[in-house]
């Protein structure tokens, strides 16, 4: 089969303009992609173990399976709560979920929370200054702040799963 130099040059505009269409240009937009991609692979992994397991952890210091993925959701409420919407977050001590199902429910519900809010978030403010405890950050250092949170306790329930000799899933990124 062979092509006109004029369809080639069609063909190579259209594959060339389809790239860059699928690039995410704005943090914002970045985010929110990979924030998906986060939460398919936090949740491959709390799928991952057993949940007879999810009260394991490997010394006395450290949380269990559970305790970390609800430390996970927990300070994704907190992060899009309190520094993209105009609500008052309130941490109220809550009961550990019943089973696994109801653990990684909860996770969903935060991660798809989190992104409704960051959704609605103009990419403007995104350059506000917010008062954080560690000292005056921009909004987008708490975009960074709250995918990196999940992506270090994350690593420590990978550590849990190998533990326990469970293969992880394959890792997947942006």
């Amino acid at each position: 089969m062979t092509f006109s130099r004029k369809t080639l040059a069609f063909l190579c505009t259209l594959f060339l303009s389809t790239l860059v269409l699928a690039q995410k240009t704005t943090p914002k937009e970045a985010f929110l992609e990979k924030w998906e991609n986060s939460k398919n692979y936090l949740i491959a992994i709390a799928e991952a173990m057993p949940e007879e397991a999810y009260d394991f952890k490997p010394s006395e210091r450290q949380m269990t399976f559970q305790e970390q993925l609800m430390h996970i959701k927990g300070n994704m409420d907190w992060l899009s709560t309190t520094y993209f919407t105009d609500k008052e977050f309130k941490r109220n001590a809550t009961d550990p979920p019943n089973t696994k199902a109801d653990a990684i429910q909860l996770l969903k519900e935060a991660f798809s929370n989190t992104l409704a809010i960051i959704e609605r978030t103009e990419d403007t403010s995104l350059e506000e200054t917010v008062d954080f405890f560690a000292g005056p950050k921009s909004k987008l250092q708490i975009l960074n702040l709250l995918q990196d949170h999940v992506t270090h306790h994350r690593g420590q329930l990978i550590v849990y799963l190998n533990l326990k000799e469970i293969e992880p899933p394959r890792y997947s990124g942006w």
